[in-house]
């Protein structure tokens, strides 16, 4: 079986974390990020493939190469266009590369998944099902009258069982409900939520594609292995989900699915992240007098203390702070909405960004300078390349490389100091073992990241 992740979306409702630019997939919301999780979880399948956007490139690369895993593995949309898409295209290309007997498992990066063993035991039905033709969905156990989940209504009477697990057949799928239809589908053990994950043999979905789909198979089949002719192929295609695309089309003689408790979230809003980590909080970083039932996502080394308040959820980043009432945190997407037009930059970026290569967090953002703390990664290096309006000034606080100054080689260790002159080709290598970090002055007229010209850049960036 073949595991891919989907890793789309931006997050909005864990915002101030979660960002446009550095999604809540990327976050390391508990010790490490939820694609790094899912890698993990996708290579005790087999090895992964990842469908994500163009604009996540180098975040995805890092975590790829951070696994070990091949870059020709990746697809990188061009355009956001839903799901259906998405898989249109990836199944287009492993039927062109002779995969079609394959099963593959849709895995979005951003959930967390605790019963691992249990998700094995479910997937081994499921690859099953699949290679007789069907689509496996898995469907989730609810445990409370969720509003903001789809749901998937099974047939009781027509099951296939193994190890305790049962396939039914789907009979509906069901949009979210309103309050008192999530108390009904909640009593109806008929009715899971729809986690999003699906089971196809590639060559069955072709054909549902091409069935149900023929404009957009059309399309697909234009694929090329390099995945030279991507932007084309994705310039004509229609936003539309899987569900209503392929999903809700099928008959309950090709869909199935596995109700399951795997200890599932998708971790879709800071009520969600309360509910798994409120309990693990150091008493000595949140005080609370005359206050109870508070959640507080921190930042490092600083203490909160909360007088007279319950129910909150507070969450503190270096430019943005949120505070929301339990039970609220679903419109926090109302915010980035405003943010969007009030202040574009807090409601798409951080203060640091993350490189292929490593990371840089901005400590100061004046108008005749700017600094940055940067760290590579071992045996990495920045791209080759030149600024037009600053010069930079490096300190080299740890580690041990070379900078690269117009095509001279300069051993740099804790230290040392180069002066990168306005135009001036340049790059710093990590030649040791562990990170490297030194400390940036940018000094000119602009400090904006689209003043580089790349000579040479191991990650094919522009």
């Amino acid at each position: 079986m073949i595991p891919v992740i989907l890793s789309g979306g931006s997050g909005t409702r864990l915002w101030p974390v979660s960002r446009s630019r550095f999604p809540k997939q990327f976050c390391e919301l508990f010790e490490e990020s939820l694609f790094n999780l899912t890698l993990k979880r996708a290579q005790q399948i087999g090895t992964p493939w990842v469908v994500t956007s163009k604009n996540l490139r180098d975040l995805t690369l890092m975590s790829m190469r951070q696994f070990g895993f091949s870059d020709q593995n990746c697809i990188f949309e061009p355009q956001a266009k839903n799901t259906a898409p998405a898989i249109s295209y990836l199944v287009a290309l492993m039927m062109a590369k002779g995969m079609g007997e394959e099963v593959v498992v849709m895995l979005p990066a951003d959930h967390l998944i605790g019963n691992e063993d249990q998700f094995k035991r479910v997937l081994s039905l499921a690859e099953k099902e699949a290679h007789k033709g069907c689509v496996v969905t898995l469907g989730i156990k609810p445990s409370y009258a969720e509003t903001g989940y789809g749901y998937i209504e099974t047939e009781p009477s027509k099951s296939t069982t193994e190890q305790g697990i049962s396939a039914f057949s789907v009979k509906k799928f069901h949009e979210k409900p309103n309050a008192e239809t999530a108390e009904k589908f909640l009593k109806d053990k008929n009715y899971n939520w729809n986690a999003g994950i699906f089971v196809f043999k590639i060559s069955a979905m072709a054909k549902l594609l091409e069935t149900h789909q023929p404009e957009m198979w059309t399309n697909s089949k234009q694929v090329q292995l390099d995945q030279f002719n991507i932007e084309s192929i994705f310039e004509h295609y229609r936003n539309i989900s899987i569900d209503y695309a392929i999903m809700e089309k099928l008959d309950s003689s090709n869909l199935k699915c596995i109700p399951c408790d795997i200890d599932w979230s998708d971790v879709g809003s800071w009520d969600a992240v309360a509910k798994i980590l409120e309990f693990t909080q150091s008493p000595t970083k949140k005080i609370e007098v005359k206050a109870k039932n508070n959640y507080i996502h921190p930042l490092k080394d600083k203490t909160y203390a909360l007088v007279d308040v319950n129910d909150i959820v507070v969450v503190d980043t270096k430019d943005a702070l949120l505070i929301a009432k339990k039970g609220s945190s679903q419109d926090v997407k109302e915010v980035v909405d405003k943010l969007k037009i009030a202040s574009p930059s807090v409601a798409q970026e951080h203060v640091f960004e993350n490189r292929p290569w490593g990371r840089f967090e901005v400590l100061r953002d004046e108008n005749h300078y700017k600094s940055k703390v940067i760290h590579v990664l071992p045996k990495a290096q920045i791209s080759y390349q030149s600024h037009a309006k600053r010069e930079e000034h490096w300190f080299i606080t740890r580690g041990d490389g070379e900078v690269i100054l117009d095509d001279k080689t300069i051993k740099v260790s804790s230290g040392s100091y180069v002066k990168i002159p306005l135009g001036a080709k340049h790059r710093i290598r990590n030649t040791g073992n562990e990170t490297i970090e030194f400390i940036e002055v940018q000094m000119g007229t602009y400090f904006g990241e689209d003043d580089i010209v790349r000579y040479q850049d191991d990650y094919k960036r522009h």
